[in-house]
């Protein structure tokens, strides 16, 4: 029985077989060419006969081994890795069948490659997941083949189950580039620094390009060589994320919702201003508030952050955000950056919730982050050959209108926007967290 489930018969063994029979059918009127189809009858057998030997030989077997990462990183090409070893005592053909997970919705992928007498192979291929989550790989199957009349199937019978998380990926590749000062490679503004926002740190020997305000005449005087004040950014700086998971934030684009886009920005963001020596915390809001991280600069605390960006999902709600002040004037005391993620459509949605908005900025720093529309924006710059497209630029031209009269209302209330593309909301997000930190404003 498991001879059986384990044999296949390929669509090569089909097309020798029908060329068997076009032969025996024009022997039938060829008579010379009846002994050459006989011999060709007896020397496909004899291959078949060989091929299936071959594959079935006691001591020869394909063992399959996945090296699959411990989690995914939601959003990005996820490297996965499968070794082959074979045991087989000249070079096979292999196809490798993975049971992919159903949220990758990933269907006849197949891997292909030869593998030589004896050799270990890996096969690599890449994964971009678009949900947090458990995605549960099944079975993994191995189709061997020789002379490519049969196939011999081997299956590693492992299921494995990943759980997928914000993007941690993201937030390696800036805090390598932050720690080797490239961060300008993504698209990091290089900000000048008020001096107003640093501290005294040490005093130390001019270097050129060393800025001339900052030499200390005093100690220059007594030690006869240029000294200067080294400065320190001020530290511990309170940072939080507050994401609105309403249904605003449902919406989406390029395989991520809005959601997905703000929980990877706040897992870069936090662990950036904690690289800064600032404390970073989160909290989520629809009806009420909850995921609650106070911010800090503990040794676990991005461990806390990625363990609640996991289970967070949108609900289909409408966002309370009179409930989000009351629990930020009762929770967060001191003065903070609020990196605000939400969606406002229209200004009459803004309208509603400004009143909110301008208590918070009393005693807060409010970043409200506002998302293009960016297959909006391309309609609206479609030239309309047709009535209905028309009219579609024009209901499209109203809702980018209303995004910038959002913008323009914030900005008079004194509160700082992000106005993003979803892909650019990491940058964009710590741009700003450096913007302000250099302008001295918390």
């Amino acid at each position: 029985m498991r001879f059986i489930r384990s044999l296949y018969v390929t669509n090569k063994f089909f097309y020798a077989l029908l060329l068997l029979a076009t032969c025996f059918v024009l022997s039938f009127f060829i008579k010379v060419l009846f002994s050459f189809v006989i011999a060709l009858l007896w020397l496909f057998m004899a291959a078949c006969a060989w091929d299936m030997l071959f594959l079935y030989y006691q001591k020869s077997k394909i063992i399959i081994q996945r090296n699959y990462p411990e989690k995914l990183s939601n959003g990005d090409e996820n490297d996965m890795e499968i070794q082959l070893t074979s045991s087989y005592p000249a070079k096979v053909r292999i196809r490798l069948l993975e049971e992919f997970p159903i949220q990758l919705q990933l269907r006849n992928v197949e891997l292909e490659s030869d593998i030589l007498p004896r050799e270990t192979k890996v096969t690599n291929y890449q994964i971009r997941p678009t949900s947090r989550g458990v995605y549960a790989f099944g079975r993994c199957h191995a189709l061997v083949q020789r002379l490519g009349l049969f196939a011999r199937k081997f299956t590693l019978n492992e299921p494995l189950e990943l759980a997928c998380y914000a993007s941690f990926i993201q937030m390696r590749k800036y805090q390598l580039l932050a720690t080797t000062d490239r961060l300008m490679e993504l698209g990091i503004k290089r900000i000048r620094k008020i001096g107003a926002t640093l501290e005294f740190d040490h005093i130390r020997e001019y270097v050129r390009g060393d800025e001339y305000r900052h030499l200390n005449w005093k100690a220059t005087a007594k030690h006869k060589k240029l000294l200067v004040n080294q400065y320190q950014e001020e530290k511990s700086q309170p940072i939080y994320a507050l994401i609105d998971a309403g249904r605003v934030m449902r919406m989406p684009f390029n395989g991520l919702t809005l959601l997905d886009y703000a929980i990877n920005s706040t897992l870069v963001l936090a662990n950036a201003a904690i690289l800064k020596q600032d404390r970073a915390g989160m909290l989520t809001f629809s009806k009420t508030v909850s995921n609650h991280i106070p911010a800090e600069k503990r040794n676990n605390q991005m461990q806390l952050i990625s363990e609640k960006l996991y289970n967070i999902t949108t609900a289909f709600e409408e966002t309370e955000f009179g409930n989000l002040y009351a629990f930020c004037n009762k929770h967060i005391n001191k003065r903070s950056l609020l990196m605000l993620y939400t969606n406002f459509e229209t200004i009459d949605a803004l309208s509603r919730q400004m009143a909110y908005l301008r208590m918070l900025a009393k005693t807060h720093i409010v970043v409200v982050v506002v998302f293009k529309n960016t297959e909006l924006i391309d309609m609206a710059k479609e030239e309309g050959k047709k009535t209905i497209d028309v009219y579609n630029q024009i209901i499209a031209q109203k809702f980018v209108y209303e995004k910038h009269l959002v913008i323009q209302e914030l900005h008079r209330q004194g509160i700082q926007t992000i106005y993003t593309s979803p892909e650019n909301l990491t940058i964009n997000a710590i741009n700003k967290y450096l913007e302000i930190k250099a302008r001295g404003l918390l």
